[in-house]
């Protein structure tokens, strides 16, 4: 069995091996046992990297099956500088999100693309608000931002709202402790349309808190660090 995909994150198990957690295009996140992999000489000690599109195979079917080729595709450029500190991001949000052996054809391919726009020097608070939005829509965590869950009617850009997490968006009141965003804002989000200068600051606080409540109080490390740096 062979599948493209990608090394999210790899832990040593025993003195020579290495746990490798990888999202593969038909089968999803799976972990992967690459035994030897931390030897001088393995051929899978400098392949086995981060951001790197690879051809991965293995055997088995336990929890954690058994690596048994992984070789480099290529395609597309090395992320550098912030960009490699947003890749990390994106991998520590797919390791905390999906579920293994669950497949996502269409996240794979979104993951591909932001790691390519990334590498090209597109914007990087554009290019993961629009990764955070396909990541709740595809795993089942966000809905329509285009109507209003409590009267469901259309939202209406001169509009306020908040998105409650659990049910969608609904108008904003005096006493809501969520961000309050306006329709525009949402209905940006669902056409990615992030041109706009307000759309950018209110969907940044929106993904923050959305993210944070699906996590359930559970810290992204690499968010902390781009918030610090980038204030992203």
């Amino acid at each position: 069995m062979q599948q493209p995909g990608f090394v999210l994150h790899s832990y040593p198990y025993k003195e020579t091996s290495l746990i490798v957690d990888v999202f593969t295009r038909s089968h999803g996140r799976i972990a992967l046992l690459a035994k030897g992999a931390k030897r001088p000489h393995s051929k899978l000690r400098g392949v086995l990297q981060t951001f790197q599109p690879l051809s991965i195979g293995w055997s088995g079917k336990s929890e954690i099956r058994t690596l048994t080729s992984a070789e480099w595709i290529g395609g597309l450029l090395p992320l550098e500088k912030s960009a490699l500190l947003c890749g990390f991001y994106l991998n520590e949000l797919l390791v905390k999100f999906l579920a293994r052996d669950d497949a996502h054809t269409a996240l794979f391919d979104h993951y591909v693309a932001t790691l390519n726009q990334l590498a090209h020097g597109e914007p990087a608070p554009i290019v993961l608000r629009k990764f955070e939005r396909a990541l709740l829509k595809e795993t089942g965590f966000a809905g329509d931002f285009t109507r209003c869950t409590s009267t469901g009617d259309a939202v209406q850009p001169d509009q306020i709202y908040v998105v409650d997490p659990e049910r969608g968006p609904r108008p904003g009141r005096a006493a809501d402790q969520w961000p309050q965003v306006s329709g525009k804002t949402l209905l940006d989000m669902e056409q990615e349309n992030y041109s706009d200068a307000a759309t950018q600051t209110q969907s940044k606080f929106l993904m923050r808190h959305l993210l944070g409540h699906y996590l359930g109080g559970s810290q992204l490390n690499t968010r902390q660090i781009l918030i610090d740096l980038m204030q992203l």
